[in-house]
């Protein structure tokens, strides 16, 4: 297990290049899998879940080249049937909770597919039948192997039907997607996730032959085709890395410059964190944060507290709950978070109070933050990244605090940024790797 040792009171100062998106990628990577020819990503991040989800597809068969450094092409001509049944298999993606993302490709390429219980943040349940619903709608039959601890999906014959999804799944819409470019018929999905990731992977999918009408909308047409044949695709700027560090930003008196973000991919971030007191401008391509010494949280025209919640897009994602949560903490006046979508995601907060915050956690869905205006600056600690986007909160707050904190098991923070602490580093923060 490895730590990060952050020294905190450090301003930072320059401009940062968000990575690729984490969720876009690991759809477009597993859409490598509906064509034998050859696909190249560019733009791809260099983090954990990322390079197993690559490691898994070269272990079912597909050849990977990395010409360059965020560059990789994929050509899935052989796929190994039978390894899906391995105990490699099995370990390689019941670790990783992107892997279910090969279901939809798998199932509609050779007709068959094994989905073992996925892993990922611990951040709550997560549940899966949105993805096997929609494809029992296009004819696949979904069955629990209770030795393997895993389910086994088989449709030789899928046919597109019209359909409507019980909840705005990000990652069941894709799968749903994937699955049926390549069905007979036409489909429709009505309730479809429409965040950026999805329009993306729709329009690499439409590069590649697919016909696909609605996209960006929750009202997808999709009439299926025989084959798919090879693209180019570059990915996203990664728009949870840019709301991260406008949280930072803020917590660190920082004036940083965030480049490339595609302002019209971002949705309503800037909105929210504008909320918080965060000021900010849109330069073009770029965004810019100015140092701030104090910020203020809006309250609600009535009067009343503000409430910031997560919600499908475009309301604002549930990924930056726990940045939003850890930037009101040194904010003047008071924010009511809710989390609607994972029971768990809020316990990180536990770090925050010890270190010095002034947070009522009312249930595992809603915290209170009263923020301390810097008055009581948060104090440093030795604490343990649960998650992803928590870990990453927990280090911008140990960037604001006083003293030298240190977070265990950085791993999870691994699996969604770059060299997090080489980039802040060269901005003037101070994280030492602790392996």
């Amino acid at each position: 297990m490895s730590s990060f040792a952050i020294t905190g009171g450090c301003r930072l100062s320059g401009c940062l290049v968000p990575q690729g998106a984490k969720n876009e990628a690991l759809q477009v990577i597993c859409a490598c899998l509906l064509t034998r020819d050859k696909v190249t990503l560019q733009n791809v991040p260099l983090i954990r879940d990322v390079l197993k989800l690559i490691e898994l597809l070269q272990a079912i068969g597909v050849e990977v080249e990395h010409p360059e450094e965020h560059t990789f092409t994929f050509q899935a001509k052989n796929i190994n049937a039978d390894y899906l049944h391995t105990e490699d298999f099995r370990k390689k993606s019941g670790s990783l909770r992107g892997s279910v993302m090969t279901a939809g490709p798998l199932l509609a390429r050779i007709g068959y597919t094994v989905v073992p219980q996925p892993g990922g943040d611990k951040i709550g349940r997560r549940r899966l039948d949105t993805h096997f619903t929609g494809f029992e709608n296009l004819g696949a039959t979904v069955s629990y192997l209770p030795a393997e601890h895993a389910f086994q999906v088989q449709g030789n014959r899928l046919r597109g039907r019209y359909m409507l999804l019980d909840e705005a799944s990000v990652t069941g819409t894709a799968n749903i997607i994937m699955a049926a470019v390549l069905a007979q018929g036409v489909t429709t999905i009505f309730n479809a996730a429409c965040e950026p990731y999805v329009l993306q992977l729709c329009r690499m999918l439409s590069r590649m032959g697919a016909k696909i009408i609605g996209m960006g909308s929750n009202l997808l047409q999709i009439e299926g085709v025989g084959e798919l044949h090879g693209t180019e695709h570059r990915l996203l700027p990664d728009m949870i890395e840019v709301g991260s560090f406008i949280g930072m930003a803020a917590m660190t008196r920082s004036e940083i410059t965030i480049r490339n973000v595609e302002p019209l991919h971002l949705g309503n971030i800037p909105q929210v964190f504008r909320k918080l007191g965060v000021q900010m401008e849109i330069r073009g391509e770029d965004l810019y944060i100015p140092a701030q010494d104090h910020y203020r949280i809006e309250s609600s025209r009535d009067g009343s507290i503000l409430t910031v919640s997560d919600a499908p897009w475009p309301g604002f994602t549930p990924d930056l709950i726990s940045i939003a949560l850890v930037t009101a903490t040194q904010a003047k006046g008071s924010v009511l978070i809710h989390q609607k979508m994972f029971e768990s995601r809020l316990f990180f907060v536990d770090n925050l109070i010890s270190m010095g915050a002034k947070i009522i956690l009312c249930d595992p869905h809603r915290a209170t933050v009263i923020g301390l205006d810097r008055e009581f600056p948060l104090h440093s600690i030795s604490m343990v990244s649960p998650d992803i986007r928590a870990g990453v909160s927990l280090l911008i707050a140990a960037m604001s605090a006083e003293g030298t904190s240190v977070i265990h098991n950085i791993e999870q923070i691994d699996r969604g940024y770059e060299q997090i602490d080489v980039r802040l580093n060269r901005l003037g923060a101070r994280i030492e790797r602790i392996d």
